[in-house]
């Protein structure tokens, strides 16, 4: 750790914790929604599955160690945009951290999450009596367009120069 005192200020600059902050929320909302004609419902974390209608919670864990024979090429894409996603947190992190982010790279992987979550919505739609919904990619590319133009336009996310 550095012992310059503009670096430690910097690295615990309000951006830099709004930055962390926003990566942070988009894992706890569903990226997918799955409603089918019966009413019922899933959403589709990137830790795990959730039936709000039956309460069952299947983790991403579960859903691939135990639950893998004959899933369909679709959702083998989750992980993916997980991975994609921890990119973006440990980036936004180091950049709490120790002043450290590089915004491209936490946008970037916001961006390649969304991506994936498009396929998963996709692949889930084309199934009788479902529909997906990517929420996850439009609030993942918003969060990354947020932060990418806020720190390319000269400014840090809180509105003050860099």
């Amino acid at each position: 750790m550095t012992t310059d005192p503009a670096a430690r200020s910097a690295s615990r600059s309000p951006a830099r914790r709004l930055h962390l902050l926003l990566v942070f929320v988009l894992g706890l909302v569903p990226w997918s929604v799955q409603t089918f004609t019966t009413g019922s419902a899933t959403f589709l974390f990137p830790w795990g599955l959730v039936g709000p209608s039956t309460g069952s919670v299947t983790t991403i864990t579960d859903f691939f160690l135990r639950f893998t024979m004959g899933l369909p090429d679709y959702i083998l894409v989750w992980p993916v945009g997980v991975a994609c996603y921890l990119v973006a947190l440990g980036s936004a992190l180091s950049g709490a951290l120790f002043g450290r982010e590089d915004v491209r790279l936490t946008a970037a992987g916001l961006l390649l999450a969304g991506v994936t979550q498009l396929e998963v919505a996709r692949g889930f739609s084309v199934q009788p009596g479902r529909t997906a919904w990517p929420v996850g990619t439009v609030l993942l590319w918003a969060v990354a367009g947020f932060l990418y133009w806020s720190r390319a336009s000269g400014r840090d996310a809180d509105g003050s120069s860099r």
